[in-house]
C-alpha cells in the first residue's frame, strides 16, 4: 500500500502575531517517523509530509497537492489539539479531490477524544488510538477493521470503538525513526537557540509513558506505565544519527529519561568508553538526579538538563506536581551546577488556583535559582489531563482548539481578574528573567560558544525581533517587582 503520513502545521502561535515557532525550534515529528519506519519494514511504500518542514508551503491547497502527488491509498495525520483542525482541513480537501483515499487520524488529541471526533468530522474514516505502529500496519495490510485493536471506525452510520491496543512490550524491537524521509533533515530542523554548541542537531525519544500523575499532563497515548529502550539500543541510535546524518547534538525529550538509573549508567559508560564526539540535553525529574549520576552525565557529553518545576508556590506544587518540593528543586539545581552541567527550568503560568501572589512567588523563585535558561508555558487544559473534568469550575475556559498550544491563555483562573491581566503578568515575568543582571552575565560569558545560535538569530533577525515585542507589556502589573 502507498501511505502518506502527514504532520499538520497547526496553530502554533498567538492569533494576530507572526508565527515564529518553526524558525525558533523546528522538531522532527518523531511519532510519524517511527510509524513510517515500522510500516516500511512491513513492505509498504511510505512517505512523510511535514507541513512545518523547511520550505513547506503555507497554504493548504499546495500541501494537499504535494500529498496527493504521492498517489496515496491511505493518508495518516497525527494531531495535537491545536493542530487537529488544520489536519482536518487537509483531510476534507483530499476527500473532495480523491474520495477513495482512506483517512486515519492519530495522536494525543485523538486518543483523548475518541469516537466523538468520528461522529463530528465526516471525512475521517478511522481513528488510531494509543500507539500507532502495529494498529497502522494491520490497517495497511487490509485486515478487517473489526479485528484491529486500538481502532475506531465507521460501520454504516455509527462509530465502533474496538478494544484498546496492547502496548509494545519491548521498544527495542522497533526500527529507528525514518529520519531520511524528512526533506531537509537535519539542517532544516533546528533546536532551541542557545541550547546547543555543536550543529547540526536532532531529537530523540528513548522511553514511553510516565509513572507520575501531574494534574495538567495528558497521558492518553502512552498511559501511565514506563517502558524504555535499552542502553545498547539508545547508543546505536545515537551512533546512527552521527554516522548517517552528521548529527552532533541530540535533545532527548523523554519525560523520565533518568528514571531507570541502571540503563542511564550503562549508556553513560558506553559514551565514555566509546565516545561519539556529540553533546546531549535531557530532562531530569527531582529525585532522579543523584551526584554520581550527574557526574556520569557530564563525562558522557551531556550539556544541559531541564527540570519540570512549573511553579514557585508550594501550595500549587502540592496540587499540580505531587511529590516535588521547592527545597528539593533548589538542591537539585545546585548539584547540577556543581557538577558542571547547565540547567533549564520549565514553568507554567495560569494553573488553576493561580493568583498574582503565586505568580510573584514564582518569578522571585526563578531568579533565585540561577538558571541558565527558562521556559514559561501558558497553562492549557487538555482533554486527557486529570483536571479536564473540573476545569470550568476553576475559572473561565475558552475551548478553542486552535488556541490550545501553551502559547495562549485559554484558561483564566478565578484568582486572576482577566486574560489581559494574565498576559501582562506573563510578559513582565519573561522580560524580568532575561533582563536579570546575573543571567545576562552568565549568558555573555558563553557568547563565543553559542556563535552558531547567534549567526542563526542574525539571519532571522526580523522574526525574532517580532517575537521580542510580544513580551513588551503596556504597563507593569501590581505585585511584580
Amino acid at each position: 500500500m502507498r501511505i502518506v503520513l502527514v504532520h499538520p502545521a497547526g496553530s502554533n502561535w498567538v492569533p494576530g502575531k507572526k508565527d515564529i515557532t518553526a524558525t525558533a525550534n523546528r522538531m522532527a515529528p518523531l511519532g510519524l517517523l517511527s510509524i513510517a519506519a515500522y510500516l516500511e519494514g512491513k513492505g509498504h511504500e511510505v512517505f512523510v509530509y511535514d507541513c512545518l518542514g523547511p520550505k513547506a508551503p503555507a497554504d493548504p491547497d499546495s500541501n494537499v497537492k504535494a500529498i496527493l502527488a504521492h498517489a496515496p491509498d491511505l493518508v495518516g495525520l497525527s494531531a495535537t489539539t491545536s493542530g487537529f483542525l488544520d489536519g482536518y482541513d487537509i483531510a476534507e480537501r483530499i476527500k473532495s479531490i480523491r474520495p477513495q483515499v482512506k483517512i486515519v487520524f492519530g495522536g494525543v488529541h485523538i486518543s483523548a477524544m475518541g469516537d466523538t471526533l468520528l461522529n463530528s468530522f465526516k471525512d475521517i474514516d478511522f481513528l488510531c488510538m494509543g500507539e500507532g505502529e502495529v494498529t497502522m500496519s494491520e490497517l495497511a495490510a487490509g485486515q478487517d477493521p473489526e479485528r484491529i485493536d486500538g481502532l475506531v471506525w465507521r460501520n454504516g452510520d455509527r462509530s465502533v470503538t474496538n478494544p484498546p491496543r496492547a502496548q509494545i512490550p519491548d521498544l527495542d524491537t522497533l526500527p529507528f525513526p525514518a529520519y531520511e524521509k524528512l526533506r531537509g533533515f537535519p539542517k532544516g530542523y533546528n533546536l532551541p537557540l542557545f541550547s546547543y554548541i555543536l550543529t547540526p542537531g536532532a531529537t530523540m525519544i528513548t522511553s514511553r509513558g510516565c509513572r507520575y500523575q501531574c494534574s495538567y499532563c495528558d497521558r492518553s497515548v502512552f498511559k501511565h506505565g514506563f517502558r524504555y529502550n535499552s542502553a545498547e539500543y539508545v547508543y546505536e541510535h545515537m551512533r546512527y544519527l552521527k554516522k548517517h546524518f552528521g548529527v552532533k547534538h541530540i535533545n532527548i525529550y523523554d519525560d523520565l529519561f533518568t528514571t531507570h538509573r541502571e540503563r542511564i549508567a550503562d549508556l553513560c559508560g558506553m559514551l565514555i568508553s566509546k565516545p561519539l564526539a556529540m553533546q546531549f540535553n535531557c530532562a531530569v525529574r527531582v529525585g532522579h538526579a543523584d551526584d554520581e549520576l550527574l557526574k556520569m552525565l557530564k563525562a558522557a557529553g551531556f550539556l544541559q538538563l531541564s527540570l519540570g518545576i512549573e511553579t514557585g508556590d508550594s501550595d500549587l506544587m502540592k496540587i499540580h506536581k505531587p511529590g516535588v518540593k521547592i527545597e528539593k528543586v533548589k538542591d537539585t539545581i545546585r548539584r547540577i551546577h556543581a557538577n558542571g552541567l547547565r540547567t533549564k527550568g520549565l514553568f507554567m503560568m495560569g494553573l488553576p488556583g493561580e493568583t498574582e501572589e503565586s505568580i510573584r512567588k514564582t518569578s522571585d523563585f526563578v531568579l533565585s535559582l540561577g538558571l541558565d535558561d527558562m521556559n514559561m508555558s501558558k497553562f492549557t487544559p487538555f482533554p486527557g489531563a486529570p483536571l479536564w473534568g473540573t476545569i470550568s469550575e476553576k475559572g473561565t475556559f475558552d475551548n478553542d482548539w486552535r488556541k490550545m498550544n501553551c502559547l495562549n491563555f485559554v484558561f483564566v483562573p478565578k484568582g486572576i481578574g482577566s486574560k489581559e491581566e494574565l498576559d501582562q503578568l506573563y510578559n513582565e515575568h519573561v522580560k524580568r528573567f532575561y533582563s536579570d543582571r546575573e543571567w545576562r552575565k552568565r549568558f555573555t560569558g558563553r557568547l563565543w560558544e553559542h556563535r552558531r545560535s547567534l549567526l542563526y538569530m542574525l539571519l532571522h533577525l526580523p522574526t525574532f525581533w517580532a517575537a521580542k515585542n510580544n513580551f513588551e507589556p503596556d504597563k507593569k502589573p501590581q505585585g511584580m517587582k
